[in-house]
């Protein structure tokens, strides 16, 4: 096994890149096993605003052409937006760069075929960051569905509510253009929730595999901030879906950006013969669970030192917050590059994932119920 740091380039330096780079900081703090990390390159396009983040987020070199870094570091990560996630992670994978891409995959179901071909061709690590597996409450909850606490399963039930468009003069962003996001709500936060269903019940149900879905746009267009322009938007405001698992159970989701009073409520329900859990991204450190023998719900603060990960940070009862989950993916991810191992959720994941966003997509835009083979 090789010591030697991992030099990392990372496109974009906003958002996520900001996430991501505290939690490569933060790695050898907490985790003593965790690879050595060397912040090698950020890129972006302007600059100068790149040499100022690049300096608050402890980067030796900056670049305006992700084309000179692919092949130039050890780890690529591709945090920018959606359009921009295939042809530099297909090109790191070509190079032989493990790639660590942000959700969701790509903007369309044909990208990421392409993106999850190349990543199988490869032969290297890639991973897409759904950094909600990574929350100690849903390992949580993961164990709990494993070892058969909740019987069979038979309902999923998830919902991702946010409000930060609910103002029909909120600003336009790419986030509001199909060409440059691939979808709205749907692809933004929907994709987190089909990704936890297939994380937390897929081993016992099998896939998705009949959905019908509806999309909604409410605010037809926006302003363009600092002008007196108006952009269309192309994308929707919120969704919602009934799924059919193969086993049988079922499974429904919604996602809104226009949930007014929700700021990032993040919720999903797990109910079957024996028992039910429920988490809600609002209150992070908790699990709820009625298991076989209980009246109703039990609240588990998930903070003991026995928790998934909580060895690592503050004594029990010292709860832990959203930035930590980037901490444990970087982490997982980075491990499974420094060891050559496997890494969950993989691009093929990430591809199944697209896979029921599509049909979704296509069944609002039929009528029809859809049918996935």
């Amino acid at each position: 096994m090789s010591q030697e740091p991992l030099d990392v380039g990372v496109l974009g330096y906003r958002f996520m890149g900001k996430a991501h780079s505290n939690a490569l900081a933060r790695l050898p703090m907490f985790f003593d096993d965790a690879p050595d990390v060397n912040r090698h390159t950020l890129v972006g396009r302007n600059e100068e605003a790149l040499a100022e983040a690049a300096e608050q987020f402890g980067f030796e070199h900056i670049s305006t052409d992700w084309e000179d870094v692919v092949d130039d570091v050890d780890v690529f990560y591709n945090l920018g937006p959606n359009h921009v996630h295939a042809e530099p992670s297909i090109a790191a994978l070509e190079a032989g760069t493990p790639v660590f891409c942000e959700k969701p995959l790509a903007p369309t179901l044909e990208a990421a075929e392409e993106m999850r071909d190349a990543a199988a061709d490869s032969g290297v690590v890639a991973g897409c960051a759904f950094n909600y597996r990574f929350v100690p409450a849903i390992r949580y909850a993961k164990n709990l569905i494993e070892d058969g606490k909740l019987g069979e399963i038979r309902q999923v039930r998830g919902r991702y509510l946010q409000d930060w468009l609910v103002d029909a003069d909120a600003p336009w962003s790419w986030r509001n253009d199909e060409e440059l996001a691939g979808s709205g709500a749907l692809g933004d936060l929907g994709a987190h929730t089909v990704d936890l269903a297939r994380f937390l019940v897929g081993d016992e149900t099998g896939e998705m595999s009949e959905i019908s879905g509806q999309l909604q746009t409410f605010v037809e267009e926006r302003p363009v901030e600092g002008s007196d322009e108006t952009r269309p938007v192309t994308v929707d405001d919120a969704y919602a879906a009934q799924v059919e698992f193969e086993s049988g159970a079922m499974g429904t989701f919604e996602a809104s950006r226009v949930a007014d009073g929700h700021k990032n409520d993040h919720t999903i329900s797990v109910h079957g013969s024996e028992g039910s859990l429920e988490f809600s991204l609002e209150r992070l450190n908790e699990l709820k669970y009625k298991g076989a023998d209980h009246r109703g719900y039990e609240t588990i603060l998930v903070t003991d030192e026995s928790d998934p990960y909580l060895d690592h940070w503050w004594p029990p009862g010292h709860v832990i917050g959203w930035e930590h989950t980037f901490v444990h993916e970087n982490y997982e991810f980075l491990s499974s590059v420094r060891d050559d191992e496997e890494f969950h959720p993989s691009f093929e994941d990430a591809y199944q994932v697209q896979r029921v966003l599509d049909a979704i997509e296509r069944s609002d835009e039929s009528g029809e119920r859809i049918l996935l083979e």
